[in-house]
């Protein structure tokens, strides 16, 4: 604990700056050893554990990260933290990385016993999660999100004199969701994910192979996904905007249909939301899905 944190620079001027927080030096070595395999990464901060994580978040160690924050960018782009650490869990750490005005991109790494943690890790906006024992392709993979969602472009060599700093990032369909099936966690792409319909404190996601129950409200779902086409038409559901394919009335009122054929379903739409769901669909929005 309060060793001045290792750095490393793997390119000039393109790619992505990384933190990687895990409490045990070889989990911590395997990490930073396989981050700096990517040619996304520039540069790996490490830290170990949440306390000194925070503290060079904060640019206590790096002009350069300090430099960033002041322009208004994340401090890094993206933190792959151990979820498993003494003091400040990985958990705890991802909630404070949430109420940063620019947060960066998080990345869980978790053992076996700590997988049920995943699906509440959703809560706190975790991008990816990498299982140990960890191997280079999911590591790799998760490189490939991070780069997606702060708008980098995957070939490096197109970076060639770009800034080091990352641009905000735009909604992107890459989130993927942590769901529980039978002790196993499975991870679903939101862009795979037609409408979610509310159950209690619960929601279930209804893709085209099914359906996942989750523990968020849907009003919090409604917030976090309006930027990526996710409106709600009824108290019960909210809807992929892009998949629908009709909007009709019934004799109870309007509805809409999510895709076409045999998959086709129809959903309700109450009154108070009839007005903008027209709205939308006659004058989507520029930007956003």
């Amino acid at each position: 604990m309060g060793k001045m944190p290792d750095t490393v620079s793997t390119h000039d001027n393109a790619g992505l700056l990384v933190l990687a927080v895990d409490d045990e030096a070889p989990g911590l070595s395997e990490i930073k050893f396989l981050l700096e395999s990517s040619p996304h990464i520039r540069r790996v901060l490490t830290a170990f554990d949440a306390a000194e994580a925070l503290r060079i978040l904060r640019g206590d160690y790096e002009q350069e990260v300090m430099a960033r924050t002041k322009a208004g960018l994340p401090p890094v782009d993206a933190v792959f933290a151990d979820i498993n650490m003494p003091g400040l869990s990985g958990m705890d750490l991802a909630r404070v990385l949430s109420a940063f005005r620019y947060p960066p991109a998080l990345v869980f790494v978790t053992g076996v016993e700590e997988r049920d943690a995943l699906v509440t890790a959703f809560d706190v906006g975790a991008l990816d999660f990498i299982n140990k024992p960890i191997n280079e392709e999911r590591v790799l993979k998760a490189i490939s999100r991070v780069a997606d969602r702060v708008g980098r472009n995957p070939a490096p060599q197109a970076q060639a004199g770009a800034s080091a700093q990352a641009m905000p990032a735009e909604p992107t369909d890459d989130e993927v969701i942590p769901v529980e099936l039978g002790g196993t966690i499975k991870l679903v792409p939101r862009a795979s994910v037609r409408y979610v319909e509310a159950q209690g404190d619960y929601a279930r996601l209804h893709t085209q192979d099914g359906s996942h129950l989750v523990r968020i409200p849907l009003a919090q779902l409604e917030e976090r996904w309006a930027n990526a086409g996710f409106v709600r038409i009824h108290r019960s559901y909210l809807v992929a905007l892009p998949l629908v394919s009709e909007l009709r009335m019934t004799a109870n009122g309007y509805a809409v249909v999510i895709g076409s054929g045999e998959t086709a379903k129809e959903l309700p739409v109450s009154r108070r939301h009839t007005k903008e769901l027209k709205e939308r669909i006659v004058r989507p929005p520029k930007s956003g899905w």
